[in-house]
């Protein structure tokens, strides 16, 4: 669905941008989704920056864009990770310290105005949101030709792909992912910041061990929130965007939680709750809220969860939970026990289902886009001739 042009409180929409904010005493601390280790920093304040740029560094003794130095003499560069419309992500390591980074680097010639900015916002996003369960962006350079963003590495791949190779699935596990999931979003609801796209792609682990941080990724459409409802765009991802969006009215902070309600489904019963072939009827069950709990695969699950997805998948914004709501509600406060002798195995299965059409209809996006781009080449070149 993406984003369109932006008539938001003064800056245009973004392109692709993203402390903790403890969960109420009464929660109970996530399990192990979370590793102990923190990424190795980069930088230190050493002298004016060549360029407008900024460091998110932390004080930690190493050269950053900070230090007056370019890019390539304090990083080298490794492999490709990734590519965008006007980016690419490759791995790169520091010089200095031989710290293990992804960087982000987008190419000014391919950007439009509106583009510049929004990137620019994605960034100044990125650097105030400071939590263990959000992708850190640890340095920015603004060089004549490119800007390079230092962020987080995250080595573990996509948290569904990590659930649906597990043998055995409980509602513990379950609800300790809506418990980081949920903080995460508090702080960034506090901070007066929409995600405006999350869904399972951006969900996202730093390591391969078992005791994996989760992490929220891609705050590409990420957008301050002025005051309550100020937003317009209509931006997010089929099947995951809020009612309000689809009905054109202006919304906030609380078109995520309807984002979060579609996650906690899934993670309970192993496939979204709106599924249509045809995008319109799609569009049309989630401005109505249409959804069932299938006897099938819900008959097992807790009363209390199914009351929580009904207070996040509520189409009316103001009634709809909010973050401190959603981390005070009584499945997300339940005992750890009794929790994982609810079994979700049967929904295991779906989630596989579900997991393995997700990744093939990502990989035909990515196919039919390189194959747009080549055909424009193609023609682009013919009209040299």
């Amino acid at each position: 669905m993406g984003c369109g042009s932006s008539t938001e409180a003064a800056a245009p929409e973004p392109v692709p941008v993203p402390a903790p904010a403890p969960a109420p005493a009464s929660a109970p601390a996530p399990a192990k989704p979370v590793s102990k280790k923190k990424p190795q920093s980069t930088k230190k304040k050493t002298g004016k920056a060549k360029k407008a740029s900024a460091s998110t560094n932390g004080g930690t003794g190493t050269e950053d864009s900070t230090s007056g130095k370019n890019f390539n003499e304090l990083y080298k560069l490794g492999k490709a990770l990734g590519e965008g419309a006007f980016s690419v992500v490759k791995e790169g390591s520091h010089r200095q310290t031989s710290g293990s980074f992804a960087i982000k680097i987008v190419t000014k010639s391919k950007l439009s105005k509106e583009d510049e900015i929004a990137l620019k916002d994605e960034i100044q996003v990125l650097q105030e949101l400071q939590h263990k369960h959000i992708i850190r962006l640890y340095d920015v350079f603004d060089e004549p030709q490119y800007y390079y963003l230092v962020t987080e590495k995250m080595l573990g791949g996509e948290l569904f792909d990590r659930i649906v190779q597990k043998s055995y699935y409980n509602e513990k596990e379950a609800r300790d992912v809506c418990i980081i999931l949920f903080d995460a979003m508090n702080y960034c609801h506090k901070h007066n910041v929409a995600h405006r796209d999350l869904k399972p792609e951006n969900l996202l682990l730093t390591s391969e061990s078992d005791d994996s941080d989760i992490k929220i990724a891609d705050f590409g459409f990420a957008k301050k929130v002025k005051t309550p409802k100020s937003l317009t765009t209509q931006c997010g991802t089929p099947g995951y965007v809020a009612p309000e969006i689809l009905e054109g009215k202006a919304y906030d902070t609380q078109a995520d939680m309807w984002s979060l309600g579609v996650i906690v489904y899934i993670l309970l019963g192993g496939y979204p709750p709106f599924i249509e072939q045809n995008q319109r009827e799609l569009f049309r069950k989630i401005r109505k809220g249409q959804y069932e709990f299938h006897e099938e695969y819900w008959g097992q699950v807790s009363d209390d969860a199914k009351a929580l997805i009904r207070a996040l998948l509520t189409v009316d914004p103001d009634k709809r939970y909010t973050g401190d709501k959603a981390l005070a509600n009584k499945w997300i406060r339940a005992d750890s026990k009794k929790l994982a002798n609810q079994d979700l195995g049967n929904n295991l299965d779906q989630m596989r289902k579900f997991n393995a059409k997700r990744k093939f209809k990502a990989a035909v996006k990515t196919v039919v886009a390189a194959n747009k781009l080549q055909s424009l080449g193609m023609d682009f070149r013919k009209n040299l001739t």
